[in-house]
Order: structure tokens, then C-alpha cells, then sequence
């Protein structure tokens, strides 16, 4: 399986952003969908996942604020971002441990 993440852009603070993370392959319906980031000089963080059945955990860091979907039949997840703040501001990608990793795309919050 390939993943690809897209729809990162700049975005002033409060605003929103919804990144897609698409599959090739008929597994992605099987798999759990995690998403991390990767800040300019700062460790990687883990964001958030979506189990097959459609639960989700977070981070605290986004709790509230970013919530995860996926859409089985077009096999593709769905990092939905509110009340973005600067720190926010990162790589995201999409990944299934151990299988698959994206290409990430770049969220960048600013005024």
C-alpha cells in the first residue's frame, strides 16, 4: 500500500484546513490510519489515529480542535484542522505502522 497526504497551505491563526491521506491498495479499509508532524528543528509528534471500525484517539495537543475521518469506499482519511494555532505549524503525514509512510505536506500557520 501507498500513501500520499495533500491539502496543507498557509493559514492564518483560528483558521482551518482539512488534509486528505490517499491510498493505493485494497488493505486501507484493514488498517488503522495514523497521523504524525514534524515541526521545522523539533521531534516527531503523533497526532492521532482512525481504527477500521471508525475510532479515533488524539493527542492532547489537538484534542478538540483536529478530528480524523476516513472514507472506505474512496480509501482515503481525513485530518480535519479548527483553531489552528502556530505551533501547529509542521510536516504531516499519514502512515500505518509498520507498512506504509506518505509523503508529508507542509501546514504552515501564520498572520
Amino acid at each position: 500500500v501507498q500513501l500520499q497526504a495533500s491539502g496543507g497551505g498557509l493559514v492564518q491563526p483560528g483558521g482551518s484546513l482539512r488534509l486528505s491521506c490517499a491510498a493505493s491498495g485494497s488493505i486501507f479499509s484493514i488498517n488503522t490510519i495514523q497521523w504524525d508532524r514534524q515541526a521545522p528543528g523539533k521531534q516527531r509528534e503523533w497526532v492521532g489515529q482512525i481504527t477500521p471500525g471508525g475510532s479515533t484517539a488524539y493527542a492532547s495537543s489537538v484534542k478538540g480542535r483536529f478530528t480524523i475521518s476516513r472514507d472506505n469506499d474512496k480509501n482515503t482519511a481525513y485530518l480535519q484542522m479548527n483553531s489552528l494555532k502556530p505551533e501547529d505549524t509542521a510536516v504531516y503525514y499519514c502512515f500505518i505502522p509498520g507498512r506504509a509512510r506518505g509523503q508529508g505536506t507542509l501546514v504552515t500557520v501564520s498572520s
